[in-house]
Formats: structure tokens, sequence, C-alpha cells
């Protein structure tokens, strides 16, 4: 399929020259005269490159607006930025705010194939990644022979030929998002969006601007993760943590089927489907009034229940094998022999369940290649040995006079501290190990005050 570029330039012979250098190569463009027509061309579809110049009609730097509107959108999207009175801070603010590169007035048509050809391939690149990330979840299984989890596997084929909500609980780990995209895949929606809002991730100043999405005065539209879900799958991943304020709007959204965004006069029709999960007893929460019971029982339409790992202890063999052929497949590498009869894979508690058990097998697999058997028992032996905490401890002991929020507190910076001083403070292998995302470990080590590890 050929690329589409969109060209904003207020001048009609430069915007037709870009058109015909482009076009000769293939490539589909469309055309936009100034700010509005930019809008509503960006607004209708995103291109895959975009060519903007700086100054168009509505003030000196109204490109810089529409370079910081399509990065809103989608951050992935190049964006040329070219100026006929260009300086160099102009370039350095441009390339600051997310530009791909910058082109001084008047550029050969060969410079700018070039910018356009290297923004594509960096398009292309990211697409093919994240098709392949996708790829790889969509390919996982849910694994297991106990009755839960094929009273689930049952469930997840019934849902396929409904529209119901599902709420999906179980502790951190142990597979709600993988449940909550099978629902997806199998569903009539399949070839829609599936798109995964953490509701213990958002900014809580910008709850309803990421939800609901805003308009501001220049018509300048940011959609919201409901618009971005259009005709999908929307999961509200620990949907528990939305403040009671947002929890009443999402309700109303969810009874009348349309909404507004922030700041904007029109309304917005819904058709998504929604999926919610919790690590936390929802019930619990709804009953010490941290959670609406009339949007519990909207979201709570069909309830499903992931154990956790250690009360399903039968399925490890199974899971250890699976991941093993997969992470060997993916990394092109070898099938590590587990040893699934070690005693330790049944000792221990698994407190971040089937997602430590992954990791633990994609570490292995990696560290152990042409080992054998001992050795890998070894490897196993050391690395969770690394994470378990002594009963002895302060952190374990000492805490359990403290109160609920201040004793997971303080578990958590003990243990992140811990696994930081393993890592030698290295975040990206701390995060990697604790099956957390980079940027939320930061946050997490920010609001618990852990400047450093010496």
């Amino acid at each position: 399929m050929a690329n589409e570029i969109l060209v904003i330039d207020d001048n009609l012979d430069i915007r037709k020259l870009i058109s015909v250098i482009l076009k000769d190569r293939g490539m589909i463009v469309r055309e936009a005269a100034n700010f509005d027509q930019a809008l509503l061309e960006i607004n209708k579809k995103l291109p895959d490159v975009a060519v903007v110049d700086v100054k168009l009609d509505k003030g000196d730097n109204d490109g810089i607006e529409l370079l910081v509107h399509i990065k809103k959108i989608d951050e992935d999207i190049p964006v040329i930025m070219i100026s006929g009175h260009a300086n160099v801070q102009m370039a350095v603010d441009s390339l600051k705010l997310g530009a791909f590169e910058f082109i001084q007035k008047p550029f050969s048509s060969e410079r700018l194939l070039n910018f356009v050809n290297r923004a594509i391939e960096n398009i292309d690149l990211k697409k093919e990644k994240s098709a392949l990330e996708n790829k790889l979840f969509h390919s996982y299984d849910i694994i297991g022979k106990g009755q839960a989890i094929e009273k689930i596997r049952n469930l997840i084929t019934k849902l396929s030929n409904t529209e119901s909500r599902v709420f999906v609980s179980g502790p951190a780990g142990s597979g709600k998002e993988l449940v909550a995209r099978q629902i997806h895949k199998q569903s009539s929606r399949s070839n829609k969006p599936f798109v995964v809002v953490n509701g213990a991730l958002l900014d809580p100043q910008k709850y309803e601007l990421e939800l609901f999405g805003s308009e501001n005065a220049n018509e300048t539209i940011n959609y919201g993760f409901f618009e971005k879900a259009k005709d999908g799958s929307l999961l509200i991943d620990e949907v528990t943590e939305i403040p009671l304020e947002t929890q009443a709007k999402i309700l109303r959204v969810l009874i009348d089927q349309k909404f507004r965004r922030v700041n904007g006069s029109k309304e917005i029709n819904v058709n998504v489907r929604i999926i919610s999960t919790s690590s936390k007893n929802i019930r619990e929460e709804v009953d010490k009034g941290n959670f609406r019971e009339d949007l519990y029982h909207r979201l709570n339409v069909v309830p499903i229940f992931l154990p956790a790992l250690k009360d399903r202890s039968e399925d490890i063999p199974l899971l250890l094998n699976y991941f093993s052929k997969k992470i060997a497949e993916s990394n092109g590498i070898s099938e590590t022999k587990l040893d699934t009869n070690f005693d330790l894979y049944y000792q221990y508690d698994w407190p971040g369940n089937v997602r430590e058990l992954r990791n633990l097998v994609e570490r292995v697999s990696i560290l152990s290649l042409n080992e054998n058997t001992n050795n890998i028992n070894q490897l196993v032996h050391d690395s969770l040995s690394q994470k378990n905490v002594s009963k002895n401890s302060d952190s374990y002991e000492n805490v359990l006079s403290y109160p609920l929020k201040q004793a997971r507190e303080k578990f958590e910076k003990d243990y992140l501290t811990s696994q930081l001083k393993i890592h030698k403070g290295n975040i990206s292998k701390t995060a990697e190990f604790i099956g957390m995302e980079r940027s939320a470990l930061h946050r997490k080590l920010k609001t618990l005050g852990i400047k450093g590890v010496n």
C-alpha cells in the first residue's frame, strides 16, 4: 500500500511542487492550504507523514501548533517542518517538540525525498514493531487444565457472540489483560481497535481529558480513549483507581451512550465494548465508599475471576513448557528444557503470578543457553531466592502493627530498594525483573521518595 503524505503550506506553488515530487515517487498526497484546512484533514484521517510549513495564516508559528496537535494524537507520526524564514532557535524548538526534521526553503527535491523516505522508514519500523508485539501478545493462549481456567475459556467462547460488558478480577500478573484481549479477539469487533487505559497510571489531574478528549479555542481536537476505541473494545485496567467524580461521568456515558469532550459542545456517540479489570476486591471497594455501586453493577455484567498462580499449581508445568517454547520462538534460540519436577517451582508463592513465572522463564532461557539441567535449576534457585522476603525481617514482622496504607508503602519501598541494589541501580533491568513498565517504576520511585541506591 502506498504511503500517504499530508502537505500543509499556504504557498500554492510550493505546495504543488512538493505534491508533484512525492506523487512521482508513487506516494498518495493530500494537501491543506491553511490552518483550518489542515485541522480538517488531520482530524479526518492521520497521514503516514506530514510536511508542515511553520508559518500559515493564523500567526507566526501556527505550523508549530499543528505539530503539537499531531503529536498529541499519535506521537509516532513523523512531521517534517519547512520554513522560508528559519533560524537556529526555530529549528531547535521544532525538534524539541517532536519534529522529525526541519528543512529551510529553498530545498532540493533530493533533500526533501531523502527526509520523507527516512520518515516513512521510521514509521514503518514502528508499525512493524507494534504489529510484532501485538501479534506476540495475541499469540499467547490461556494455559491451564484446572476447572477455573477451563471455565474461563468456555466463558470467553460464549462472550464472542455478545456485546456484554465484562469485569475481570484477580491478583496482579494473573493474566487479566490477556483474558480481555482474548474476548476482543473472538468478538465481532476483532478487526477494530483494542485500546488499553490504566486507571492507576493516569494523571489524576487529567482523567477526563484523557478519557473524553478536549477541544481548544482554536478548534484543535485532542481525542480521548473513548474515541480512540471507536467501534472496538476499551479495556479500563485497574478501574478502581479512578476517582469518584470521574466514575460518575463514566457512568453517565454508559447510560447515555454519548459524551462531550472537555470544553466541547458537540455530543459524541459511543460505540465501544467496555472491559474492566481490578486487582482489588471491587465489592470491598464499594462497601468502603471508594467505588460507586451503580457503576459497579453497570461494569460487572459478566464477572470473570482469575485465581493466583499459587492456587493453581497443577498448571505450573504446563506454563513452564509453554513459555519456554514461545520465548525460544520469539528470540530465535533453542528451547530450554526446564525441570518441571524441581520442587522450588511449587514451594515458591509467586507473588507476581503468571507474569513473574513468564519473566523467570525468559531470564533463565537467555542465561542458560547450552547449560545442563543442574545449572538451570541453580539459576532458578538464585533468581527466586533473591525475591524471597525473610519473615524475620522488619519489612514483614514489625509492619504488622502499621495501618494498611503505611504497611503497603513500607513494603514497596523496601522491596524496590532491594531490587535496585540487586540490579545495581539500573532502572530498566529492575523494571523488567519485577514486571513493571519503566515509566511506571520511575513514578513509583518518585512517589515513595526513593532517590538513589548506593
